[in-house]
């Protein structure tokens, strides 16, 4: 009997229906700090030549003010939106003077804490808000992690695709066109939870890390060398333990077998109090040190490896937007900084996501239990700890496989979904990703962990000298491909006009501050109930 997946694979290779497999949009956002010659952190604001912070579409910071954030527009193709993304870096370097982008996702060797600014939005409400915000993530997290950096991937399908599959399903309850869309993208999400794992494997790029970044933490890294931390078989120490968690939000799990309890479970995380943060307050001497006391200041707070999302709109928070509109793309947020490409992913490396994420949105997903849902948080905690270990085996079900074992039979599930893709553009571009892919599970050294791990030897194992060269080497190729008139008045214009909406906004009349957080707290979520 046919499959969900090979059904609905067979539905979209029709002739009629191709056209709504061409649509959707891919987007990136690619983190990189702000680092000196010496590979030191810049403690320079971020440059007003690149615009404002706060209000330019496309390069912005994140936690730390020399953490830049580069935020391509949505295009069709992966090709295209790492054009742009390669785009957005040229510019940035004619404005940089001597600094340098850090090639990693983890930190350059960091200062004492009290040298590591906070990013600064300006003076308006909103913008001291943002401020606020990431002062509290520094009194939760430490501003260490505020440094980390990561590739977060934006995948949407077109929404007649979602109306096809709504009227060609041959069983199941009846929903409207704006909840199967949603309900579709929880069940893209779990199978991203299911297989999440196998990302880690094939792309994570963080087995090291500067010796002095976990500032006295416990820990059962090895010692590369005098500044090196490392584990040997690590994929991405950026997605364990050691990175973006802490205890409050260790037991946060949001439900996301369907839209209205994920919504439920965020809202009483922003609205639950947490004792260890009421202990410290909002506020010290007069200044505001965090939003509230609760387990998450705002709903943005929670790590997630994968987010639903929908565009907000003017005052509107996250979780208000996903109840009113519904879920409109996946945000994903575990990919490494490639650091052996300039702009920190190639575009091989987006095909065999495109075909990896549609592969989830197809395939059939079960609802998941508490219990499985630990089972897949334990592989993902195995994969990027020990991904290489000869031997290592995950949980399928209620059996230990063989990672190599598992990774193969998936990518041979997900080829038909790249075969579907690569006919709808007469090419084999999807196909020749996973080909690469299958070589990485048969040849660990091919991973980039291993490929890092085996760069560094050429530099002492020190890995401030290996990511300091990498970022030379990718300033030197921005640098000499400089942005075209034509591209430096675009990025001009936006800077430019960011710049007077910044303005604009600090110079109306606005509210009391304390009035102004009172405000947002007390703005009403979400009314959800629970599913069906």
């Amino acid at each position: 009997m046919p499959t969900l997946l090979t059904r609905r694979l067979a539905l979209l290779a029709d002739e009629k229906h191709r056209a709504v497999l061409a649509g959707g949009l891919r987007g990136i956002e690619r983190e990189t700090l702000r680092v000196d010659r010496a590979g030191h952190l810049a403690h320079s604001p971020h440059p007003a030549a690149m615009g404002s912070a706060l209000t330019h579409p496309q390069i912005t910071t994140d936690y730390a003010e020399t953490l830049l954030e580069f935020i391509t527009p949505a295009e069709k193709d992966i090709a295209d939106t790492i054009a742009k993304l390669d785009g957005i870096h040229r510019y940035a370097y004619s404005k940089l003077g001597d600094e340098l982008l850090w090639s990693q996702s983890m930190p350059c060797q960091l200062p004492p804490e009290e040298q590591i600014e906070i990013a600064w939005y300006g003076s308006s409400n909103l913008g001291t808000l943002k401020h606020v915000y990431r002062r509290g993530l520094a009194l939760r997290y430490g501003k260490a992690m505020q440094c980390i950096a990561g590739i977060h991937y934006n995948y949407s399908l077109d929404e007649r695709l979602w109306r096809v599959l709504a009227e060609n399903e041959v069983s199941g309850k009846r929903l409207s066109p704006r909840s199967f869309q949603s309900e579709s993208y929880f069940a893209a999400i779990r199978n991203f939870r299911r297989y999440s794992w196998l990302l880690m494997y094939l792309f994570g790029a963080s087995p090291v890390l500067s010796s002095g970044f976990l500032r006295g933490r416990a820990h059962k890294l090895e010692t590369l060398s005098d500044d090196t931390l490392y584990l040997p078989y690590a994929t991405s120490l950026r997605m364990s333990d050691l990175g973006y968690q802490n205890d409050a939000q260790s037991g946060l799990r949001p439900h996301e077998n369907c839209l209205d309890s994920y919504v439920a479970t965020m809202t009483k995380a922003v609205n639950q109090p947490y004792e260890p943060y009421a202990k410290l307050g909002t506020k010290r001497d007069g200044e505001w040190i965090q939003l509230n006391t609760n387990v998450l200041q705002i709903e943005n707070e929670y790590y997630s490896t994968i987010r639903p999302k929908r565009v907000i709109q003017t005052g509107e928070r996250p979780i208000q937007a996903l109840c009113a509109r519904g879920v409109q793309y996946i945000e994903v947020r575990c990919m490494d900084v490639d650091p052996f490409e300039p702009v920190g992913i190639n575009v091989q490396t987006g095909r065999f996501l495109d075909a990896f994420l549609l592969f989830c949105a197809l395939e059939e997903s079960p609802t998941t239990t508490p219990e499985q849902g630990a089972v897949y948080a334990d592989n993902f905690a195995r994969t990027v700890k020990e991904g290489r270990r000869p031997g290592l085996t995950l949980r399928n079900g209620d059996n230990e496989v063989p990672l190599t074992v598992w990774g193969a039979e998936l990518l041979e599930r997900i080829r038909p979904v790249a075969e579907l893709l690569d006919a709808l553009r007469g090419d084999s571009v999807h196909r020749d990703a996973l080909t690469a892919q299958a070589a990485k599970l048969q040849d660990a050294s091919l991973t980039p962990s291993a490929r890092v791990l085996e760069a560094l030897k050429a530099h002492g194992n020190s890995f401030n000298a290996f990511a300091l060269a990498q970022s030379e080497q990718h300033a030197a190729y921005f640098r000499s491909h400089a942005p075209s008139a034509e591209e430096a008045a675009h990025f001009d214009q936006l800077a430019a006009v960011s710049l007077a909406e910044q303005a604009e906004m600090e110079a109306a009349p606005q509210i009391n501050f304390d009035d102004y957080v009172a405000a947002y707290r007390a703005s009403n979520l979400c009314q959800s109930r629970a599913c069906d």
